[in-house]
């Protein structure tokens, strides 16, 4: 288990390395000249030069991006060029919201998603099954953008059922979280109806029906234990996707998280910011996936992690 984990450590470094590189570069490749909007248009030239050479944007791209490097295993993510406050400070004070968002839309997705599942499964190639199956394709397949927007419209606007945006009690959460969840449950119950229908065939199955169990004892005690497993690792890789992936929806429904952060900063050009929220998903992944597979080695023993 240690050697497992010391490995995949090795391999997380190896990763984020790359993210920040590659994120890095990028933000370097955009035409934007990060001294001129922080000095404003009315400065003159030798004003922005001085500011440049302040922020070292006058060095070759590998200096810059080994003196980022450094800042950043100090837990320095650099200064927002527009708001004027560290990265650090902006991330934090938006980490919050984002968490409860993540939390309860993984919360709703787990909830529609394997029920989903088990129910396409139990009824295998029915006419409720393909309908589940439809439905879950057309989650997966929506665009985050547009479904939030209906969302929004049909039970903010028309039945008034939810607050038309904004941050504060359960009311403000259970609309952006059961979009999330309708259009992330898809993928759950997919996988879920595709295990238990593996799990069916198992010869341990068989045997347990032999015996005379019933089918519903069968189903909770020995189907579905051994087909949520492979749900394990999309829970870890679902932290990091919300972590990113939270832009559109909390823009539209006027959440205060990291999403909408970035959102501002992908306007603005706000490089700092863009690369700092990058980077913490980077982080999320990685740790998100982590935790998920060393919790499968707990769930499952029978895996080897010697070959892992």
């Amino acid at each position: 288990m240690a050697w497992y984990v010391t490995k995949r450590l090795f391999y997380a470094v190896l990763i984020l390395l790359g993210v920040t590189f590659i994120t890095y570069f990028l933000m370097y490749l955009i035409p934007a000249d990060p001294a001129r909007q922080i000095a404003g248009r009315s400065a003159t030239v030798e004003v922005v030069a001085n500011i440049r050479h302040q922020l070292g944007l006058d060095l070759p791209f590998y200096q810059q991006y080994l003196r980022y490097l450094g800042n950043l295993l100090q837990g320095d993510l650099g200064r927002s060029y527009v708001q004027r406050s560290q990265v650090s400070d902006l991330m934090a004070a938006r980490i919050g919201p984002t968490l409860q968002l993540m939390a309860a839309g993984i919360g709703v997705e787990l909830v529609i998603g394997i029920t989903l599942g088990i129910v396409a499964a139990i009824k295998r190639n029915s006419a409720l099954d393909r309908m589940l199956m439809a439905f879950s394709f057309i989650g997966v397949s929506s665009p985050h953008f547009i479904a939030a927007m209906l969302a929004l419209y049909f039970f903010a606007v028309k039945l008034g059922w939810f607050p038309l945006g904004g941050y504060g009690g359960i009311e403000h959460l259970l609309l952006p979280a059961i979009t999330l969840g309708v259009l992330g449950s898809g993928w759950y119950s997919r996988m879920v109806r595709s295990s238990m229908i593996d799990v069916l065939h198992q010869d341990f199955i068989r045997t347990a029906r032999a015996k005379g169990l019933t089918r519903v004892r069968v189903l909770l005690r020995h189907v579905l234990p051994n087909a949520i497993i492979p749900v394990i690792p999309m829970i870890g890789i679902d932290i990091g996707i919300f972590m990113s992936g939270l832009v559109v929806v909390e823009s539209v429904f006027g959440w205060p998280g990291i999403g909408q952060l970035a959102w501002q900063a992908i306007q603005q050009v706000d490089i700092p910011i863009i690369v700092g929220v990058t980077t913490l998903s980077a982080v999320a992944i990685v740790v998100g996936n982590l935790i998920a597979d060393i919790a499968v080695l707990f769930v499952d023993p029978r895996i080897d992690v010697k070959h892992s």
